[in-house]
């Protein structure tokens, strides 16, 4: 049977895209390097470049790519300056600080070396011959990862390396429904009539994040589908650039809105099948789950984020997953999602 047509040779539909955002920007391409900087990295990596594949996964503006060396061997680098976006050499910065420091069980490609001139930063790590989970999500590979996640909060906690703790790190990120509160009517009235009756409960909730967050486990804080590899018998988790140290369950109830609006199970259905449930405090997890809901409505109001231009969208996205997740979980009507 020929592909596209069925049995009695009616056209079968074909499968419509994705109607979500796409984890994915523009990345700069290996070529598009300036040419000093692409030696520097021939010269560490002692061979010379014969083909870049760039991967489209993830919101850095900079270079991702797997490399095919003249020698024979492969190998992955990251690699981003300044412009266009400033905070991107500060993030790959400390994501070469933290790989460095992970220990060897952790199931993350190992880095093998990183490079900075104060301008570009680079980093080198072993090429995994794996790939992202298939989206929208299908239930076998969402198993092994939900099985990895619980794996990974087991190993590590504690922390096998010394890491600040989560309340430092998102105290920078959280707060979104109070800033929204205090923006006045012309902000206000940008969120959903349904949202902003409880903007006053959201707030206080929000307020109670540093207490849900304690913890002694090595947490990622931005696993989403694009920083996972899947190989036959592995499941990784790559860009620790944000780890942290905290509650082991934070990081898969932040994972679960963009699983959700990435054509997954529903937030609820997962958490409550999931063993990190176990023993968890309800409030906690609202009070994390509603200040992670007001960063991403929050950050989805911002202009665009410089050279990053599909952030917003999958913000806003992820945000309405957060709220319609949290609203079931308190009972507030007009929640649920179509």
């Amino acid at each position: 049977m020929r592909p596209g047509r069925s049995r009695d040779n009616a056209e079968v539909p074909r499968a419509s895209p994705p109607s979500f955002p796409q984890a994915s920007g523009r990345r700069m391409l290996w070529a598009e390097m300036p040419a000093p900087v692409r030696s520097a990295v021939e010269d560490r990596l002692g061979s010379r470049v014969v083909s870049a594949r760039s991967q489209a996964g993830g919101f850095s503006p900079g270079v991702a790519a797997r490399l095919q060396l003249a020698d024979g061997a492969r190998v992955f680098v990251k690699a981003v300056c300044g412009s266009p976006n400033p905070e991107s050499p500060d993030i790959h910065r400390r994501e070469a600080r933290i790989a460095a420091a992970l220990p060897a069980h952790v199931p993350a490609p190992a880095l093998r070396w990183s490079w900075d001139d104060g301008d570009w930063v680079v980093l080198a790590f072993d090429d995994v011959d794996g790939r992202a989970p298939e989206l929208p999500w299908r239930t076998h590979e969402l198993e092994r990862v939900l099985a990895a996640l619980h794996a990974l909060a087991t190993g590590l906690t504690p922390s096998p390396i010394s890491l600040e703790p989560a309340t430092k790190s998102l105290a920078r990120l959280f707060g979104g429904w109070r800033r929204i509160a205090d923006g006045g009517d012309d902000v206000v009235n940008i969120v959903p009539t349904r949202v902003r009756e409880h903007l006053d409960d959201l707030a206080d909730l929000e307020s109670r994040w540093p207490e849900s967050v304690r913890g002694d486990t090595l947490v990622h804080l931005d696993v989403r589908a694009d920083n996972l590899l899947l190989t036959p018998d592995r499941v990784l988790v790559v860009d620790w650039p944000w780890a942290a140290v905290g509650a082991p369950w934070l990081d898969l109830v932040a994972m679960l809105p963009s699983v959700a609006m990435q054509g997954g199970p529903r937030p609820d259905d997962v958490w409550r099948a999931h063993p990190l449930n176990r023993g968890t405090d309800d409030d906690r997890v609202d009070a994390f789950i509603a200040a992670l809901a007001g960063l991403f409505v929050h950050a989805a109001l911002l202009p665009p984020a410089p050279g990053i231009p599909t952030l917003r969208p999958f913000q806003a996205a992820q945000g309405e997953q957060a709220i319609a997740w949290l609203g079931r979980r308190r009972g507030w009507r007009g929640f649920d999602l179509a």
